[in-house]
């Protein structure tokens, strides 16, 4: 297991470091004058070479790239050209709004999908298996902030129970979170219902029914854990997305956490703040793609030996 763990942390090394590269230059590529935009409409052209002289825009591209790898390795994210702050301060204000809103939403997501899923395939060309895979497919389809902005007609203008905009209480986590869910929710459902469809096909559960064992031990008690390599992978990458992918839902109900940072980088051109943003969602599905492959090896010891 040791040898195996050290294997997959050794080949996420190659990956940041095209990561890391790609985030760069990749960056550059939006359009816009980050200098014209900090010093102002009214400056002159001397004003705008002066604040890219200050910021280090005027150097050699290969220059640039280097001075900000070497402030990585040192833990140096920049300094916001929007806020004149450090981005690690911005991002560290911001970072578990964004934290709490991913848990709660992949919380409730997988425990229903994964119910729903087993539900559905137990059943399977049953009327348990139409409806739960009914509400799969249409969790699937509906859009996020169409989404959100149904709950908040809902629960915010017509009952008055939740609110519908900023951080710091778990009310105002209960939309946001459902919102981002739901299509979680549908797709941990329909890779749980294959997964366990396929588990019952086995021969070691048509042995423990012929031993007679309860049927909901044989599904919790024996299919479940074996259907659940699959869903894992689901779950990790989907983790994943909610981190990074919360940009739309997090507008919709102006919520402060990461995505909304990302925004009003991307509208200043605050280059620092994208490359952090962009750069700690990668890193976050890498670490996520670790954490996964590393749960294959409990979940199935086979796996480390190959």
């Amino acid at each position: 297991m040791l040898r195996y763990s050290i294997k997959r942390i050794l080949g996420v090394i190659p990956t940041l470091i095209i990561v890391v590269t790609f985030v760069f230059f990749f960056v550059r590529l939006i359009p816009g004058d980050p200098a014209r935009l900090v010093a102002g409409e009214q400056a002159t052209l001397q004003d705008v070479e002066a604040v890219r002289e200050q910021l280090g825009l005027n150097k050699p591209i290969y220059v640039q790239y280097g001075r900000y790898v070497l402030g990585l390795l040192q833990g140096d994210l920049g300094m916001s050209l929007r806020t004149k702050r450090p981005v690690l301060t911005e991002v560290s204000a911001r970072y578990w709004n964004t934290m709490a809103l991913t848990l709660a939403s992949l919380a409730w997501s997988t425990v229903i999908g994964i119910f729903l899923g087993v539900w559905s395939g137990k059943n399977r060309g049953k009327w348990q298996d139409f409806t739960g895979m009914t509400l799969a497919v249409s969790g699937i389809s509906l859009p996020n902030f169409w989404v959100g902005f149904l709950l908040i007609m809902l629960f915010a203008v017509k009952l008055r129970w939740l609110p519908t905009t900023g951080a710091g209480s778990w009310k105002n986590l209960v939309l946001p979170s459902i919102t981002l869910g739901a299509h979680i929710a549908a797709i941990i459902a329909r890779f749980s219902r294959s997964s366990i469809i396929e588990v019952f096909k086995e021969d070691y559960i048509r042995t423990a029914r012929a031993k007679g064992l309860k049927e909901r031990t044989v599904t919790w008690g024996h299919a479940f854990r074996n259907s659940m390599i699959s869903v894992v992978t689901v779950v990790g990458l989907q983790f994943g997305f909610l981190l990074g992918g919360s940009v739309v839902t997090e507008a919709v109900f102006a919520y402060p956490g990461l995505g909304s940072l990302l925004i009003e980088s991307v509208n200043y051109r605050d280059y620092p703040a994208i490359q952090s943003l962009i750069l700690i969602f990668s890193l976050q599905f890498i670490i996520i793609n670790l954490i996964v492959d590393l749960l294959y090896a409990v979940l199935n010891p086979e796996i480390k030996l190959s």
